[in-house]
């Protein structure tokens, strides 16, 4: 085939066939190669080359083998032990995770044992029988001892030794270096080294596989192979990755000619041949593997490999040395950042384990390793980078001011897509993605598009609202699996005792807070098995009743969906009757991610999106307005709020019923899901900031208010929040019950004082509003300074629910909600 013709087909989607590939080994024209090559690695991993933040921990360097270039295995020596010490073991991981690693890469020889009788006794000193069982020994005790993740590069091993690893290890790995045979004959470098045998490892690749092991395999090139024989190994690795999926990277390391061995004055491969050999493993291998190559190997030619086609440098090092390659120290990861940065890319660290499989933990970790990879990583499977949590008072987030711009970053891209936004164009929904995935100084880019929309829409104002949280009760007959509010003889994660407000409670509080300068109530509450739509109705009369001039922002489309549903009607008519007994607005609650895919795993049983959005619907063409959330950082992707955003903003365009978009990153911390360790911590600082910034972007100019949470980011979070495209601080909310029972720390009140304070510190100028976003009235303006404490609540116990039997319910898929959003 005509190279043309190959390359345009590979760009095309199509993977070369192995008579194709072959035809590669001729080819000299390195610039269409790396051109080819670079296309498609941008178009699998976009603007950013990962690494691991590793330490590096030889648990032994004898080898039963011999290859003619190792000096990382070498035989026993006089008063050297022949295997690290637990002791030194920790003392090294506990060192690198100190410097702040992830990753603790164990590396050794092939089974030592069966060919030293050192190693043999110093195994039975240590109380194993094997180099391997020793291995999962003391994987599992730095993992156990440090958090750090083990990934594990033990060799030639059969399908009992790979199950038993894979207990302790989010990945493992052998390089299959080359296919040749020709390497394993007399005065060749794999002479003498049975391991080395290419269908010896093959078989291991092919048993990790099946057992749904993350491995790392790759080649090595200049050691006496000719590139024909480069692209038979490179092939042998594709049918294994099309059989299994496991090879979650192909590495193409270059040979470094070292003292003291056989091969000390072979020539080593240029900067040309290895960029040469990156090129054609990506096009082999296609957009979305990833591919890597040493960074330390290649000084002054890290640009090159990145326009070759390569997408991750590796494991680095802060606290340990490349043991395999001593004389190549690995760059600092400032000095990594940079030349990155110089290719026009950006360094974003990883895990041991790459996102697509940390993503899909259930099917390729034990179960004992999923909660620690969860834990670590972000929407985007990517390692988590800052400490900070969805309401926890004790972690600051990290500011905004620490994305600096790079100039030789190429952001071509991304500069397109915010210029549509700032036009009122919809996003598509790739282009919504590539917003979220953006990293280091791109943030900032998104921040202030952002902020400049948000200052060209709503000025240097910044509006809040003083409102009481009134949830009505915390009984809930179904079982969400990020609530940890509701309450009852079902609940997975009973935190105080089961009440039902009665109405003379529900009445002082909204007394209460109109004397406390309060213009809104906002009620919602769990799924009462006992209640129906009448009782919507009769706390409407109740509130109105207290105090006639109330508004009244309450009930989660689940709640108005379980009220039509219990008095037999339609939503059209329900939504009428809510109304004319005096409800002002709905809270856009219940809507969590709006994309079945997500709400399949977070909530099976409750409303789908295609009900959430016709409560939605129905309530604006009442008359009634209404907010929009998301709820993100669980078990969803950025793909799934990209199609909640669009999915939101096209209902906007239909009805203009929504009046602001409140985001609300998950609280975890006591939520079911995450307890049982199958969701993630919650969003990260940098994707909480990105959703107020990119909700601000996809929806222009059609939802004008942009909400920001100061229960949920805290502070200094939503201050940040503010000056990244938000222009309200929604309520003061009296009291906040629902992100407290999730762990949340912040205060169940912001003061107008503290709310105008807030304001003021962002540079912005406070208006207290209505919930419609008119000016708050003068007398409840001034009322709500200074206003006295809150007398103590008293919730009505529901006692049958701490106890009894099951219960007829009503349930059309139905959640507690709440929060003043």
């Amino acid at each position: 085939m005509i190279l043309t013709e190959l390359l345009d087909a590979a760009l095309g989607g199509r993977l070369p066939t192995d008579a194709e590939a072959i035809e590669l080994a001729s080819c000299e024209d390195l610039g269409a190669l790396m051109v080819t090559a670079g296309r498609l690695r941008d178009e699998g991993h976009g603007n950013v080359v990962t690494y691991s933040r590793k330490v590096f921990i030889p648990l032994t360097q004898l080898c039963r083998d011999v290859c003619h270039y190792c000096t990382f295995a070498h035989p026993p020596r006089k008063g050297e032990r022949a295997f690290m010490t637990p002791d030194e073991v920790l003392a090294v991981a506990r060192a690198g995770a100190e410097a702040g690693c992830k990753e603790a890469l164990f590396t050794l020889g092939d089974k030592p044992e069966l060919r030293y009788a050192i190693a043999r006794e110093e195994l039975t000193e240590l109380g194993y029988d094997s180099t391997l069982a020793y291995l999962k020994a003391m994987a599992q005790l730095v993992f156990e001892e440090t958090g750090l993740l083990p990934h594990l590069n033990p060799g030639v091993m059969n399908d009992a030794e790979i199950a038993d690893l894979r207990s302790v290890s989010v990945s493992q790995g052998i390089m299959l270096e080359s296919i040749s045979e020709r390497l394993m004959q007399r005065g060749m470098c794999h002479f003498g080294s049975p391991d080395k045998q290419p269908e010896v490892r093959l078989a291991t690749m092919t048993a990790a596989g099946e057992q749904a092991v993350p491995f790392t395999s790759g080649i090595l090139i200049g050691i006496g192979e000719t590139r024909a024989e480069r692209i038979e190994a490179l092939l042998a690795l594709r049918r294994q990755h099309l059989a299994h999926g496991q090879m979650q990277e192909i590495i193409v390391q270059n040979f470094r000619a070292k003292p003291d061995t056989k091969m000390a004055e072979a020539p080593e491969p240029d900067l040309d041949d290895l960029a040469w050999t990156v090129a054609v493993t990506r096009i082999l291998f296609g957009p979305k593997m990833n591919i890597q190559a040493p960074p330390n190997l290649s000084e002054g030619g890290l640009s090159r490999l990145v326009d070759a086609g390569i997408n991750d440098w590796g494991g680095v090092s802060p606290v340990t040395p490349d043991y395999v390659n001593p004389e190549a120290p690995w760059p600092h990861l400032d000095r990594l950042a940079r030349e990155t940065a110089a290719a026009g890319k950006i360094l974003a660290e990883r895990l041991a384990i790459y996102p697509a499989y940390a993503l899909d933990v259930e099917r390729w970790l034990d179960k004992s390793l999923r909660t620690a990879v969860l834990n670590r990583i972000d929407a985007d499977g990517l390692a988590r980078t800052d400490g900070w949590r969805t309401g926890d008072a004790e972690m600051p987030p990290v500011e905004l001011t620490e994305y600096r711009l790079s100039a030789r970053t190429a952001k071509d891209d991304l500069a397109a897509i915010l210029a549509h936004a700032g036009e009122g164009e919809a996003l598509e929904e790739a282009e919504i993605v590539r917003l979220f995935q953006a990293r280091g100084e791109e943030v900032r880019m998104v921040a202030d598009a952002a902020n400049r929309l948000r200052q060209q829409v709503n000025g240097d104002t910044v509006s809040y609202v003083v409102t009481r949280n009134i949830n009505y009760t915390n009984v809930c007959y179904f079982k969400c699996q990020f609530c940890a509010f509701s309450k009852g003889k079902m609940s997975e994660n009973l935190r105080g005792k089961p009440y039902d407000l009665d109405p003379g409670e529900i009445s002082r509080r909204v007394e209460e807070a109109w004397d406390r300068g309060g213009i809104e109530v906002c009620m919602q509450g769990g799924i009462h098995p006992d209640y129906t739509g009448q009782t919507y109705l009769d706390i409407l009369a109740t509130v109105k009743g207290a105090v006639p001039d109330m508004h009244v922002h309450a009930f989660s489309p689940l709640e108005v969906y379980q009220g039509a549903q219990t008095l037999g009607i339609p939503l059209s008519e329900f939504l009428p009757r809510l109304k004319a007994a005096g409800l002002g607005s709905l809270p856009g609650t219940a809507a969590e991610v709006l994309d079945d895919e997500v709400r399949a795993v977070l909530c099976p049983d409750k409303i789908n999106t295609a009900q959430w959005f016709e409560v939605m619907r129905e309530a604006h063409n009442a008359g009634l307005r209404t907010t929009a959330t998301i709820m993100f950082g669980h078990v969803d992707r950025y793909v799934h709020w990209a199609r909640h955003l669009m999915r939101v903003r096209a209902l906007q365009e239909e009805t203009g019923g929504f009046t602001e978009f409140v985001p609300l990153p998950f609280v975890a911390m006591e939520a079911p899901i995450y307890l049982k360790g199958r969701a993630r911590i919650g969003p990260t600082f940098r994707e909480a900031l990105l959703m107020h910034s990119i909700a601000r972007l996809a929806f222009h100019p059609v939802i004008p208010n942009i909400q920001t949470s100061w229960v949920k980011m805290g502070p200094k979070g939503a201050l940040a929040c503010l000056n990244a495209g938000a222009n309200d601080l929604g309520g003061t909310l009296m009291n906040e019950s629902i992100t407290r029972a999730a762990g949340a720390a912040h205060g169940q009140e912001m003061p107008p004082e503290d709310m105008e304070a807030l304001i003021r510190e962002a540079g912005r100028k406070p208006r207290q509003r209505t919930t419609l976003y008119a000016d708050a009235p003068p007398a409840q303006y001034a009322a709500s300074f200074g206003a006295e404490p809150l007398s103590e609540i008293e919730n009505t116990p529901a006692r049958k629910f701490e106890r009894g039997g099951k219960r007829s319910l009503h349930r059309p898929g139905l959640e507690a909600a709440g929060g003043r959003e």
